[in-house]
């Protein structure tokens, strides 16, 4: 297969991607707009995806969900490893890479998922069993305390990072678009990475009082989160603006893929590269 050729594909999977999560968002959004108004019940990633299962010719739109996916998974990856935002090897730019990573384990988790789904042994389950297991198996390790409250210092710490994006607007040098469209995608990202964040931070919360607690039922995931703003004075009205939030990141997703600059080519001569000289390590950030 030529070079070319799986540039192409890497691309076309990679804006596939970005869809897939746009629709996963406007879903997990919408849903917790309806819950704000005390019409259904929020819902998290996986739940979305049952959701979007259950629907007329879900199974279709499920797999193709599932692929879009598993290409942005691919996608995070390749653009850790080959350092396809050049973020260098400093302190700074190694996290942000390895987050990367992090996302993209979690995206190719939720495509297994899908697969599930379609093979009939998915279920309707949420994420908050799967945090809780994993924080009492933790928790039973030595320092499990540490590890768990470590987690959640993480997370809480990517929550502030995607609040700081909307703050900046950091985003829009990613886009390949003209400056009309920018000043109509420019308050979507923000109003979107500043609701992720919220959400992240709570989450983050809710792992360091399971680590101070010793508590793995203290832990929980989007849909706790979504509980405990709806539990607060004025809870719909809070559920309702982040909810909203939320469904502006999945529609700024949808934009992202058509408009995200994709550097394909780039990717893999910075892999080849990388390939071709053992021992380096990953490629450094270029000087200027």
């Amino acid at each position: 297969m030529s070079a070319p050729h799986v540039q192409t594909q890497i691309e076309g999977l990679a804006r596939l991607g970005y869809a897939a999560r746009g629709v996963v968002y406007v879903i997990i959004g919408w849903l917790a707009v309806t819950a704000a108004q005390g019409h259904n019940h929020p819902t998290d990633s996986k739940g979305a995806l049952a959701e979007l299962f259950d629907k007329p010719f879900g199974t279709v739109l499920l797999a193709v969900v599932a692929l879009g996916l598993a290409g942005y998974a691919l996608w995070r990856v390749v653009g850790a490893v080959a350092d396809v935002d050049r973020r260098g090897r400093d302190a700074k730019g190694l996290v942000v890479r390895a987050g990367h990573l992090i996302a993209g384990g979690i995206h190719a988790a939720l495509a297994l998922y899908c697969l599930r789904l379609l093979a009939g042994r998915g279920g309707h389950e949420t994420s908050e069993s799967t945090a809780r297991d994993w924080t009492a198996r933790l928790l039973e390790l030595p320092l499990g305390d540490w590890l768990v409250a470590a987690v959640g210092i993480g997370i809480a710490g990517f929550g502030v990072s995607q609040i700081l994006r909307a703050w900046k607007a950091d985003f829009l040098p990613a886009l390949a678009c003209d400056h009309r469209t920018a000043r109509v995608v420019k308050p979507l990202g923000q109003a979107g990475f500043a609701a992720r964040g919220v959400v992240f931070v709570l989450v983050g919360m809710f792992f360091v009082l399971a680590a101070w607690h010793a508590n793995a039922m203290e832990s929980g995931g989007m849909i706790k989160a979504f509980r405990w703003m709806q539990a607060q004075p004025f809870g719909p009205w809070l559920l309702g603006i982040v909810a909203l939030g939320l469904l502006a990141f999945g529609l700024f997703s949808l934009v992202q893929a058509v408009y995200r600059r994709i550097d394909s080519e780039g990717a893999m001569r910075r892999i080849d590269d990388s390939l071709s000289r053992p021992g380096r390590g990953w490629p450094a950030k270029p000087a200027g």
